[in-house]
């Protein structure tokens, strides 16, 4: 088939680049070696539990590109927003941080202030150390987050109550592998400059269906998916790209691979040997993976009224109540995740279950009254990648140095750590190279006393 451009990868990055160039007039291909769209955030159908599960992955307010495809799939229901982030102690504590009346960025200051999982030590060192992210974040990544940590002072239940929680939620590695940037980045878009910014949106609908009404929104303006395609071969002749697929050959002018880093290391000995592909070669061995484990619970009664939590002092991060946020009549499916998951990729899944339930019953008693009907684990070894300290100097640019060739993905230089928001602002950078005409969105506007403070 012949085509405009050529998209590798349906994925938050394909379909965002599929969606910016079709809405521009251009005829787009994309291929996809699986069998359904989403990348690594999709969901599926587990074959033993006959659900369709998926890892739990969240969007905020700040992530302004990521919802201007859903709105442009008119797919913004699917998501559910929250304004309130819920903190669960084993001893029964419950610190609620929600925005108040008070401008940005006090806006939530009163809630922070009163809730009772920090000291006013553990506080005060919280407050000193989110002045440095007043204006701004650091554009140096040299830093990491924790000798940042250190550096101001933090004690040692502020970095478990709120900076590991949130940290590694947000950016899921250790301290040591995230840079101080980034770090800065999260609590500056989502705590500080805007209420706004740090709304917490859950798709109310699995990941596969979210990311599926914006394949079709794509496809009905003439973009064609092609799945189960895997790419085997690509060359360059003639002023165009020959890209193979099994049996088949499509060419076009322009491709975008919209592929997680590995998979364009896999790719790389088939683009034209020379200095370009020795410089991209060596810059994909700077990144890392980072692994997401998720445990999948159903139980014959609901063991919380809450839609989700933060357990802290677990290995659980958080909880999603995915009954509720989906609301479904007639089950009670939670979801538990664990971040940075390094050690739960050599457990066993009854280990990992058990372990889980036995932390769950320290939050919700009834645990121990209902009745377990089913449970899952999905482990994601290559979930996202770690933003390391220096890693900026690596993350290459949408155009390379061949012509018509593109990048797309999460971990290209997009200003972002590794999200959902990061994989569509590269798609929409991708099209901006090949269209040459702007598709991304601008940030959200700082509120509040933070128009002035704001860098």
């Amino acid at each position: 088939m012949n085509a405009d451009v050529i998209v590798v990868g349906a994925g938050a990055a394909g379909l965002a680049a599929a969606s910016a160039l079709t809405a521009s007039g251009a005829k787009v291909l994309v291929l996809e070696r699986k069998p359904y769209v989403g990348g690594r955030a999709y969901s599926y159908e587990h074959p033993a539990l006959g659900e369709v599960v998926d890892c739990q992955h969240v969007l905020l307010g700040c992530c302004t590109n990521l919802v201007h495809l859903l709105q442009q799939a008119s797919a913004s229901d699917a998501v559910r927003w929250y304004d309130e982030l819920t903190f669960l102690e084993t001893n029964g504590n419950v610190s609620s941080i929600c925005p108040g009346s008070l401008p940005a960025p006090m806006h939530a200051s009163l809630a922070f202030l009163k809730a009772p999982m920090l000291s006013v030590a553990d506080k005060a060192g919280i407050a000193r150390g989110l002045l440095e992210f007043m204006q701004g974040y650091p554009q140096d990544d040299n830093e990491s987050a924790a000798t940042w940590l250190k550096r101001t002072g933090q004690t040692e239940r502020a970095i478990r109550h709120f900076w590991e929680p949130v940290l590694v939620g947000a950016l899921n590695d250790t301290f040591a592998n995230c840079s101080t940037k980034y770090a800065g980045q999260v609590f500056h878009e989502s705590f500080l400059k805007s209420a706004k910014g740090g709304r917490l949106g859950i798709p109310r609908v699995p990941l596969g269906a979210m990311y599926g009404a914006v394949a079709d929104a794509v496809t009905a303006r003439g973009c064609k998916i092609e799945l189960r395609a895997s790419v085997e071969a690509m060359a360059y002749r003639d002023g165009k790209w020959s890209v193979h697929t099994g049996d088949n050959e499509h060419r076009a002018p322009a491709v975008v691979l919209a592929l997680p880093f590995e998979q364009v290391q896999a790719l790389l000995p088939q683009l034209p040997a020379g200095a370009a592909r020795t410089t991209l070669t060596e810059k994909l061995t700077h990144f890392v993976h980072a692994p997401i484990t998720t445990v999948h619970l159903w139980w014959d009664r609901a063991i919380t009224d809450l839609d989700h939590a933060v357990l802290l002092d677990t290995g659980i991060q958080w909880i999603f109540n995915k009954s509720k946020i989906r609301e479904k009549t007639g089950e009670h499916y939670v979801e538990l995740v664990i971040s940075a998951s390094a050690g739960e990729l050599h457990q066993g899944r009854d280990e990992i279950v058990e372990s889980a339930l036995r932390e769950l019953a320290l939050f919700f008693p009834r645990v121990l009254e209902a009745k377990l009907l089913k449970s899952g684990v999905l482990k994601e070894a290559r979930a996202t990648f770690s933003v390391l300290p220096g890693l900026d100097q690596y993350r290459p640019e949408a155009r390379t140095a061949w012509p018509g060739l593109y990048l797309a993905g999460d971990w290209t230089r997009t200003g972002w750590p590794s999200t959902m928001e990061s994989g569509v602002r590269s798609g929409y950078l991708a099209a901006e190279a090949v269209a040459g005409r702007k598709f991304l969105q601008p940030d959200l506007p700082a509120a509040g006393l933070m128009r002035w403070l704001t860098r």
